[in-house]
């Protein structure tokens, strides 16, 4: 690592050694862009590593709310406003017990570089809450959104921050904060994506960060002069990621074979169909936390409590569900499998132990930050559709979304190919991502 980022990261790391989560993320970057650092003696001069990883504001504030039995309930509520040096802070709300600053300040760190990538105007931002709607009822839910929007309000609006979707916030919970936003701010506007077709929406937003996915891996099959199609692919979860991914796989003619849940995995070797894909949606919609209801449904498939989808031979494995979902372990189990390809679709969905397994076995790896890029993209491409008051076809945002992707890999490989022709896209993602945000805060000065 560059001298001036080691010292920059000791920093960090004595100043709140317990952000395990956020430490991790700004080491990754760092590990990547030495050559960057040593080729321009600015950054070093104006303190660009410095600033690039204090977030330029923090909100945070409680939540009350009443559940069904008129009791008072409590939550943390964030709003991590990263860094806007390329636009408006972008980036989603989770909804989730694990939520803490130091969650969403590597969420909030790693949308400033995925933002970036996409070449659109965003800057990046994270937020959420330890609020669980799991189990909930339609009324607390809403009861929760109401009152987390009551102080959120004030410090979102289209050119100032635009929230999104996460794990635990789909169209219900935007649907609720959405409708409280527009109550206090007495205005329609593009405040948040992932909104309802009817009021605001973009078609293929709710798939586009899994359909992105598998358009970037197209691209990453493409280099080694493959295609996708009769490919068995590994899922993990079934959120609002993973169906996408299976939805668009499975139209292109590849086999995923699992899908999991926190209790499990579901191995069908038949592979899902859209028949399968539907049922899930049905059953993630009801609020349900698990997978095996799938097995009792189709015979094909079977539910492996306890375990992890890494042990099922494949050729490409997508973890889809949370941060460092993949240890070191489940790498080494795949690599033995003869695994070809890895996509992190989650975000940071890997371990740092099981990046370097699969970069030490020349296994092509590629981050969340270039991976799932596309849910980002096509939130954009909803606030561009709200700002002129229009709606586009399904398919021009989805081919706006492919050429996206095709950009985003292209910049991968052009700064992360290695002398021996292997793409270090982790290298390559980081370096493009870093280059626009670090000459925009030149740029614009202190």
């Amino acid at each position: 690592m560059n001298e001036y980022a080691q010292r920059v990261l000791d920093l960090r790391r004595s100043q709140a050694p317990w952000e395990l989560e956020y430490l991790q993320s700004v080491t990754e970057v760092f590990e990547s862009i030495g050559s960057v650092i040593e080729a321009d003696p600015r950054l070093e001069r104006d303190k660009i590593l410095e600033r690039m990883t204090i977030p330029e504001r923090v909100i945070s504030f409680q939540v009350p709310w009443l559940d069904e039995k008129g009791e008072i309930q409590v939550n943390n509520g964030y709003r991590v406003q990263f860094n806007s040096a390329l636009g408006p802070y972008k980036g989603g709300l989770r909804f989730h017990p694990s939520v803490n600053l130091s969650v969403l300040k590597f969420l909030g760190f790693e949308q400033t570089f995925k933002n970036s990538l996409t070449t659109l105007p965003m800057g990046g931002g994270k937020g959420g809450s330890d609020f669980n709607p799991r189990g909930k009822t339609d009324h607390e839910v809403m009861n929760f959104c109401n009152s987390f929007m009551r102080e959120l309000f004030r410090h979102i609006g289209p050119d100032t921050d635009v929230p999104a979707g996460d794990i635990g916030v789909g169209a219900r919970e935007i649907g609720y904060l959405f409708g409280q936003y527009k109550r206090l701010a007495n205005t329609f506007n593009g405040v948040l994506t992932g909104k309802g077709l009817a009021w605001g929406g973009s078609l293929v937003r709710s798939e586009a960060t899994g359909y992105g996915a598998i358009y970037f891996v197209q691209h990453m099959l493409a280099k080694k002069n493959q295609e996708i199609a009769g490919k068995k692919i590994a899922l993990s979860g079934f959120g609002n990621v993973a169906w996408g991914a299976a939805l668009k796989a499975t139209s292109l003619g590849a086999k995923v074979i699992t899908i999991s849940g926190p209790d499990g995995y579901i191995l069908d070797e038949d592979g899902l169909d859209f028949e399968k894909v539907a049922y899930m949606l049905e059953l993630r919609s009801s609020g349900r936390d698990i997978v095996a209801p799938y097995a009792e449904k189709f015979p094909s498939g079977k539910f492996i409590a306890g375990r992890k989808p890494w042990e099922v031979p494949v050729d490409i494995a997508m973890p889809c569900a949370i941060q460092n979902e993949l240890n070191g372990e489940d790498a080494a189990q795949l690599v033995a499998n003869k695994v070809e390809l890895v996509a992190e679709v989650s975000n940071m969905g890997c371990t740092p132990e099981a990046i370097h397994c699969f970069q030490g076995n020349k296994i092509n790896f590629a981050p969340g930050k270039a991976v799932n890029a596309g849910g980002v993209a096509t939130s954009c491409l909803e606030m561009t559709q709200n700002a002129s008051h229009t709606y586009w076809a399904a398919e021009k945002v989805d081919a706006r979304l492919y050429m996206i992707a095709t950009g985003i890999h292209e910049a991968c490989v052009r700064n992360g190919t290695e002398v021996d022709g292997y793409i270090n896209y982790v290298a390559g993602a980081n370096i493009a991502g870093f280059k626009r945000v670090a000459e925009a805060m030149l740029a614009q000065g202190i």
